[in-house]
This record gives C-alpha cells, structure tokens and sequence, in this order.
C-alpha cells in the first residue's frame, strides 16, 4: 500500500509538471471545462422550465440530481477518465507493453497518470448546484441522510469508474470501441438528463441493472431525500458488487491473453 501511495503522489507531481510546463495547457482546461458546464446548466434550465415535476420529484431534487450526475463526471475527469480513454490506443498500438513491464499494476498507473486539474472547477460548481437545489427544494437533510448521500456518492464513483474500465476492456476482445464509446456517450447524455424514478418496466431493467447509469445519481438523490428503500439500496449494493467482479475479470482476462501488437 505504501508503495501505491508513492508512486501515486510521483504521478501527480509529474502531471502537474508537464501542465505547468506551458501555462495554456494548464489554465486551458478551466475556462474550456467551465464553458461546456455553464453551457450543459443553460440546457438543463431550457429543459425543466416548464416541468413542474417528475414523479415525486419536484424542481428542488432534479437539480440536486442534476449537480449530483455532474459531480459524478466531474470527479472522473480530474482523477481517471484521461487516462483510462487511452487504453484502447495503448492496446491497439502495443504500448500496454510498457505498463506490463512495470513493477505496479497498470491499471493503476493508467487510473491516475493524467489526472486533469482542469476538471476541478466542475467538482466545486456541482457541489455549489446541489446546494443550490436542497436550498431551492427547501429541503433539510439531518446528519444521517447527509452521511447515506456521502456513501452513496462514494459508491457511485466506484460505479462511475467500474463502467469506464469496463468500455475500454472491451478493445481486449475487439478491434474498435467506437460503438461501446458511442452507447456509453448516448446513455451518459440521457441519464444525466432523466433521473432513474422516470423509467418503468424493461427500461428500468435496462438503466439499472444492465447499462446502470440510471441509479448513479438516483440513489444518493433518494437516499438524501430520504425516499430510498432497503430494497433499493439492496439493488444498489448487489449491481455494484456485481460490475466491480465483472470489471476486475474482463480486465484481468484480457491482461492475461493480451498479445503485444508488435509480436
């Protein structure tokens, strides 16, 4: 462990070096990455101005979710999505090679060696729109739904990252990913927009427990508002153990029959 803890402050300074290296690359980020959340919060207002409600979930508790999806994705960006978007590349070209080599987990390496800095001004207006929203909904949150909306969210980046892993394993087995991409873009752009209470039936199916992008922020919303059963906190835990198992076996596998694109 304190191996893994070195070599992850190594990675960020090295990271934040090669930024600081030219001051666009470094501030670039900040003023792009503010741009795109102020554009997708313009959105989202056009969205639900004349929405009153969907199912119990009145104005307040949809820009919670809201602030809570974009708090989910922000995080990504700034600890893991930059590096983990390259791994198809590194495979198909034969630069996992060098991940092999090492004497650390590549996956690790590969998790926190592009952390982006750039990505921290979205972190902190998520958290100021979930604010916003307990402020808006008039909602009063006691210590103990707080402390069950910080587990989930927790649990949920776990989520987050199981599903990014999962994609770009996927270029173990095949040789393009641009549709698994394309699917995770579709499902991540619907979901951020349509909280998970909205689907019924074989949709519900679909965006909970297959593609499960649907209760990544439906549940820590419930959970915070404290409409979140033991049944689906149940549902929660069990497809997150589940996509962290299938996540650690597809990765694994495909490390273990992984043939150098230069053999």
């Amino acid at each position: 462990m304190r191996k893994y803890y070195r070599v992850l402050l190594e990675l960020a300074k090295l990271r934040f070096h090669n930024l600081t290296v030219f001051r666009l690359d470094f501030f670039g980020p900040f003023l792009v990455d503010g741009s795109l959340f102020l554009i997708q919060l313009l959105v989202f207002g056009a969205v639900y101005k004349n929405v009153e409600a969907i199912g119990s979930w009145e104005s307040g508790e949809m820009i919670i979710y809201i602030g809570t999806f974009s708090l989910l994705n922000a995080v990504s960006m700034t600890i893991c999505f930059f590096g983990l978007i390259e791994i198809p590349g590194k495979i198909l070209n034969g630069d996992m090679d060098l991940y092999l080599t090492k004497p650390i987990s590549p996956l690790f390496r590969l998790t926190f060696e592009k952390m982006n800095p750039g990505s921290i001004p979205l972190v902190l207006m998520s958290i100021c729109i979930i604010v916003y929203g307990i402020r808006a909904g008039r909602i009063s949150p006691g210590g103990k739904n707080l402390c069950a909306y910080f587990f989930w969210l927790a649990v949920m980046v776990i989520l987050y990252y199981n599903m990014e892993v999962l994609i770009r394993s996927m270029s173990f087995y095949i040789l393009s990913n641009a549709r698994l991409d394309q699917l995770e873009e579709a499902c991540l752009d619907l979901c951020m927009k349509l909280p998970g209470i909205a689907f019924y039936g074989v949709f519900k199916v679909i965006f909970y427990i297959l593609i499960p992008y649907g209760i990544m922020a439906t549940l820590p919303v419930q959970s915070l508002i404290g409409e979140l059963t033991w049944r689906g906190a149940l549902l929660g835990i069990s497809v997150v153990s589940g996509f962290s198992f299938l996540t650690c076996f597809v990765w694994t596998r495909g490390i273990r029959h992984y043939n150098s694109a230069s053999s």
